[in-house]
C-alpha cells in the first residue's frame, strides 16, 4: 500500500478555484480513474492559507502510474484545466510525497 501526499500552493486569489475545480470536475475524473482520495485539508492557522493538502491511496506504484497516466490524457481533464485557468493559472506550486506504512502504523 502506498499514499500519494500532494501540496498545491494556489497562485494568489486563486484558492477557491482551486477549491473548485476539485470539487466540480476532479473529483469525477480521480473516481473514473481509480483514484481512491484518502481526504483533503487546508491549513486552518499559520502563514500557508493558500495551500490545499491531499492523500491519495494506491495498491501499488504500477496503479498509480496508470491511473495518473490515464488522468493526464483524459480529454475531459485537458477541457477543464484549460476552461478553469481561463483567468490565470491556479497552482503555483504542487509538493508530491509517496509514503509507505511504518510497521507499527495502525494504517496499512
Amino acid at each position: 500500500m502506498l499514499y500519494e501526499y500532494r501540496k498545491y500552493t494556489a497562485a494568489p486569489g486563486k484558492l477557491p478555484a482551486v477549491h473548485e475545480r476539485f470539487e466540480k470536475s476532479v473529483l469525477g475524473l480521480f473516481d473514473r480513474h481509480g483514484m481512491q482520495v484518502v481526504g483533503f485539508w487546508t491549513p486552518v492557522v499559520g502563514a500557508t492559507i493558500s495551500e490545499l493538502h491531499y492523500i491519495l491511496k494506491w495498491d501499488s506504484a504500477e496503479q498509480m502510474q496508470s491511473s495518473w497516466g490515464a488522468f493526464v490524457s483524459d480529454p475531459e481533464w485537458a477541457r477543464v484545466a484549460v476552461e478553469s485557468e481561463r483567468d490565470g493559472v491556479l497552482v503555483a506550486s504542487v509538493d508530491t510525497q509517496l509514503w509507505a506504512s511504518t510497521s507499527y502504523s495502525p494504517a496499512p
